[in-house]
């Protein structure tokens, strides 16, 4: 799977997670050049506290458009820091 905004590619795995039809990349497969912390943090009853990150590509910002779960709940204890996205922000194989 592939994460591309604005044609870069954000994000390439082989081995994403699925929750909830989101495609969770694992930290380590992230163009870290690209993510810009947030502060911005919402709450999911089941998986925990999301943190997010600001995507920046060139001169263009996505505000956060990819968001993360660095201390999840046990339930989703298999996507800690494993980042999803939206605002735009292309998943494909």
């Amino acid at each position: 799977m592939k994460a591309v905004w604005k044609g870069a590619t954000l994000a390439e795995s082989e081995k994403t997670a699925v929750v909830e039809n989101n495609h969770y990349f694992p930290p380590d497969s992230i163009n870290k050049e690209y993510f810009r912390g947030s502060d911005k943090h919402t709450i999911c009853p089941w998986k925990g506290k999301a943190s997010y990150y600001h995507i920046i590509v060139g001169d263009q910002l996505n505000a956060d458009a990819a968001w993360y779960y660095p201390a999840p709940k046990k339930a989703a204890a298999h996507i800690k820091n494993y980042l999803a996205f939206w605002h735009g922000v292309e998943v494909r194989e």
